[in-house]
């Protein structure tokens, strides 16, 4: 019973604060020695990040190991509109709640047999998430003459429970795999238009206007596999693949416009998908105190977010919601490849110092960007080092992530037009212990 306890305390201090916004749904740096290196890591995949970047990387940990880090993602977005002077004229200039993303991560690991040729281990760490927090007031023109001051909220994320083995086949060749046990959150408000099917009688403005939020969870299993290949003392090749992962939620919504129907609230049920992820990785070392990383990581978004269709239970939300087409959210997202570069240079036998840099495209196309699920595309400068002494490493990590402004025209079929921008930055702090 105290396990479970602590497990669900854990739970709930990894969730209250460790939604992040970059690479689509998915964290853009697992690892405080990866962040610093630009998460070129799947060629080099040498301490506890391994488990996320490659798990045949786990194969290089010869004595047990265990290590904790945090990392903390603090994003500034910004949303500017201005309704044509056929509507009014209306302008909008709001800002994203300033918020601290907090998440804990936990790693450990042991080697198997005299030989030392298995290794196994269990992580649990958060490997996505996506959300954003608005001041409604400052987007109170999309309510028309009312002004009603809406909430806008949105927090989606991810932690995962992943034990890994990992066999080092010869001195130049490892394999590893992982089990992903996905628990996904998923809170939301924002305002919801919903047709007056029972009544037939539209509002005002053919719509009925009114607050929908909703909170639920669930569970998805998926699996990591890797393979890290050294031909040579100075060269290393990883390739690592993360098959689809889908999370099947159920939980509580809530719509202001259904109280006259008793209907306030029902449960619901959806399915949500993380993407089949391949990567590919180069580590050179071409002197002693240097190495060299490049990583090209591919996320088969196109799969995944198509569409996100929620079905509600109460029978007056089906008739609403369900069989007005309110109830399927278009994404309509579209693959992402990453290009990362970092370096590592050691200064003294116990100092190493880190470097990186990475593109982060935006998966999600104009028509269906919107401020409750921010899709931009980044650059990301990154910086880091480490300091060990005896059996501890103290590991720290910056990444600042240059979005790129996306000018969505005010046509029919785009979601959320207007001028949407965000810049994140990171810091990541970590300690590792070798037994």
């Amino acid at each position: 019973m105290r396990i479970k306890t602590t497990l669900l305390v854990f739970v709930i201090i990894v969730f209250s604060a460790s939604f992040v916004l970059a690479n689509g749904l998915s964290l853009n740096s697992i690892g405080t020695r990866a962040l610093g290196m630009g998460g070129a890591y799947i060629g080099l995949a040498n301490d506890y990040s391994a488990v996320y970047w490659n798990p045949a990387g786990v194969a290089q940990l010869k004595s047990a190991y265990v290590a904790f880090f945090v990392t903390d993602v603090m994003p500034k977005g910004t949303y500017q509109l201005t309704f044509p002077a056929t509507m009014g004229g209306a302008k909008i200039d709001a800002t994203a709640k300033a918020n601290h993303y907090i998440s804990p991560n936990f790693m450990a690991y042991m080697p198997l047999g005299s030989s030392e040729k298995m290794t196994v281990g269990i992580a649990a760490y958060v490997p996505a998430g996506l959300g954003a927090e608005w001041d409604g007031s400052e987007l109170a023109a999309f309510s028309g003459p009312s002004g009603t001051a809406y909430e806008w909220m949105s927090k989606i994320g991810v932690f995962n429970i992943s034990p890994v083995i990992a066999y080092q086949v010869n001195e130049k060749f490892s394999v590893g795999a992982a089990l992903n046990i996905f628990y996904g959150l998923m809170d939301m408000k924002r305002p919801m238009d919903t047709y007056d099917a029972i009544n037939q009688q539209p509002g005002q403005d053919g719509m009925v206007d009114a607050q929908y939020e909703e909170t639920g969870s669930g569970l998805g299993f998926g699996a990591s596999f890797g393979v890290l290949f050294k031909p040579t003392d100075i060269l290393s090749l990883g390739l690592s693949v993360k098959t689809k992962t889908t999370i099947s939620y159920e939980g509580t919504a809530k719509n202001s416009a259904f109280q006259a129907y008793n209907a306030f609230e029902t449960d619901y049920a959806r399915d949500l998908a993380w993407p089949l992820w391949v990567g590919a990785g180069i580590a050179l070392k071409p002197m002693d105190k240097l190495i060299i990383t490049a990583d090209v990581q591919f996320s088969q978004w196109s799969d995944t977010e198509k569409e996100i269709v929620t079905d509600y239970k109460d029978p007056v939300w089906d008739q609403q919601v369900d069989q007005q087409g309110q109830n399927v959210m278009h994404m309509n997202w579209e693959d992402a490849t990453q290009i990362r570069f970092g370096a590592q240079y050691k200064v003294a036998p116990s100092v190493a110092l880190r470097a990186g840099f990475y593109h982060d495209p935006a998966p999600a196309p104009d028509k269906t960007t919107n401020i409750i699920f921010p899709s931009i595309t980044y650059n990301a400068i990154t910086f880091g080092g480490s300091y060990c002494f005896g059996k501890i490493s103290l590991d720290f990590g910056m990444e600042y992530l240059m979005g790129q402004d996306r000018e969505i025209p005010f046509e029919n079929g785009y979601e959320q037009p207007g001028t949407h921008h965000m810049n994140i930055l990171a810091a990541s702090v970590g300690i590792g212990y070798y037994f």
